[in-house]
């Protein structure tokens, strides 16, 4: 199975940016702390999750991910696109329940990396002022405008038709407006349709008699 690898796209650094989010250097830089978390999880934990008793984790020879560097790629490419889990296993090959793992595996070692380098993302207001080196008043002023902007929500108007492919919420029902069968006049207007077809088809049936 074809994959993504680094060494496919270290010389497109365009194309790198689009994939990860970060330059050839910033890349390059996350690397060494990246790995150095990976190596640590990886030592007490499994891949399935479970706790590590027996052997050391070692690099297997067909191991999807060979190098520092395409893991850092795999998990980067996946925050970045957020693609389904089978999709991002078909792009660096491995089957979905693989990709799981590795997911699972390699998001907290590099939220580890990015805390090493003072660059994992502020959790607090306090936080967030002690990082850019300001007062909790000013760095107020950067959140609340981001903070007070209104969702953008799509309406339907009732009287519109509902869409051919209505597009459902992660975790709500749709709001595309529905047709109601189970009315009188729709059953109704059902009814008078498969008339008015029916004579219709009668009618050419007439005609093509003569």
């Amino acid at each position: 199975m074809a994959s993504v690898r680094f060494t496919d796209l270290q010389s497109r650094p365009m194309e790198f940016l689009d994939f990860t989010s970060v330059t050839l250097d910033e890349f390059q830089q996350l690397v060494p702390p990246f790995e150095t978390a990976f190596h640590a999880r990886m030592a007490a934990w499994r891949m399935d999750g479970k706790r590590r008793t027996a052997r050391r984790f070692t690099v297997y020879k067909n191991c999807p991910l060979p190098t520092p560097e395409d893991r850092l790629l795999f998990i980067l490419v996946y925050l970045k696109t957020y693609t389904l889990q089978v999709v991002q296993g078909r792009l660096f090959g491995m089957v979905q329940g693989k990709a799981n793992q590795w997911i699972h595996v390699l998001s907290p070692a590099l939220l580890a990396a990015l805390r090493a380098l003072g660059d994992a993302p502020a959790r607090s207001l306090s936080a967030l002022a002690q990082r850019l080196g300001i007062s909790e008043a000013d760095a107020a002023t950067v959140v609340a405008p981001l903070e007070a902007e209104p969702a953008l929500v799509a309406t339907v108007p009732t009287t519109a038709p509902a869409p051919l492919l209505p597009m459902t919420g992660p975790n709500g029902a749709s709001s595309a407006p529905r047709t109601l069968w189970n009315r009188r006049t729709v059953i109704a207007a059902r009814k008078k349709t498969t008339r008015s077809k029916m004579s219709c088809s009668s009618m050419r049936s007439s005609s093509s008699s003569f």
